[in-house]
């Protein structure tokens, strides 16, 4: 029988600048099972760093706040427990890798001793213990020569290296979720497939569950099991990576798909995209927040916005057109408008 590891409900966080509000998320929905990986993904400002940062409860205030919503996890409400509780949950059962690792990681620490200082937040255990669990972490991420290493400062890593250091960083205390924002930014290919072939082995070792953030679905059908795809702050759709990839639903994430690089291709392509910018999240919108971007869009659209509903078996999606049918039979052909 699956467990469930995270339970997400209506998830809301705002931010305040001056005499304005932005629901940065608005009322978003997660699960995820033990030993699972959900992709969040979408473009930049629709909401998926925003949401990691939520599950971690590590949103800055002020300007930001959870306004509403709960996070179960693993048994437990952590909208509802104290600081010091979240504290002993970050690390020991939570962890997270951060977008950027060089400015995650402290420049004026050794590796070594950023490591060891995260082992001895969370265990009762001796400098030296530490230190001897910091070089199987640094060996466990693929990291050659770990005693020497451990004495390096990390200008002196390369990006791939400093990312494998924050993932021995996140793992060192062995956490029931490792959440990964964009782990694989500014990498190259080669890179990238390292990290992302470690991410996987680590999980069947240590039966952790991962939530992808990234705007990249290359990464996401390479490692993920189900996907949550965000616009605005909201999710648009939600279902299982391969249903997305064989049958989205939301004009949105045709979009998304329509813009990726076809390889192979033997003539030259001009790439397809969603014509308009994301909305202003800062002003009140009453509609659906994809409508002034959306080929499908009519006044309902417009004027009132779509609640998230299961069109089929385990695929949600927040259309007005909500059946199968209404949405494939309007979807051929109509982003290829915007390549010609």
């Amino acid at each position: 029988m699956t467990e469930r590891l995270l339970d997400v409900e209506n998830l809301t966080v705002e931010f305040k600048s001056g005499g304005s509000t932005m629901k940065a998320v608005n009322g978003v929905n997660l699960q995820l099972n033990k030993k699972e990986t959900l992709g969040i993904v979408g473009e930049s400002g629709s909401g998926k760093s925003v949401t990691a940062t939520a599950l971690m409860r590590l949103i800055p205030s002020p300007p930001g706040k959870i306004t509403n919503g709960k996070i179960h996890f693993n048994g437990r409400d952590l909208l509802a427990i104290s600081e010091k509780d979240m504290r002993n949950v970050r690390g020991n059962d939570m962890s997270m890798i951060f977008q950027d690792p060089i400015t995650s990681l402290n420049p004026v620490l050794t590796v070594g001793n950023q490591i060891i200082e995260v082992i001895q937040a969370h265990e009762t255990i001796s400098k030296k213990d530490a230190a001897a669990k910091a070089v199987e972490m640094l060996k466990m991420v693929g990291i050659p020569e770990p005693e020497k290493r451990l004495k390096m400062y990390p200008h002196e890593f390369s990006g791939g290296m400093r990312q494998r250091v924050m993932i021995a960083i996140a793992l060192a205390c062995n956490p029931k979720l490792l959440i990964a924002d964009e782990p694989t930014t500014a990498l190259d290919v080669t890179v990238q497939a390292q990290i992302l072939d470690l991410m996987k082995k680590l999980q069947q070792e240590h039966d952790t569950a991962i939530i992808m953030i990234t705007h990249d679905l290359g990464v996401v059908w390479e490692l993920c099991d189900k996907v949550n795809v965000m616009y605005a702050g909201r999710t648009v759709e939600s279902t299982t990576t391969r249903q997305l990839y064989e049958k989205p639903l939301h004009p949105y994430t045709w979009g998304l798909l329509e813009s990726q690089i076809t390889m192979g291709t033997q003539e030259q392509q001009r790439l397809p995209a969603i014509p308009g910018s994301p909305p202003d999240l800062t002003m009140p919108h009453s509609g659906c927040h994809f409508s002034s971007r959306c080929p499908l869009a009519t006044d309902i659209c417009r004027s009132k916005a779509p609640d998230l509903v299961e069109v089929q078996d385990n695929h949600f999606v927040a259309c007005h057109l909500q059946s199968k049918e209404q949405i494939v039979a309007r979807k051929e052909g109509i982003f290829n408008a915007t390549a010609q």
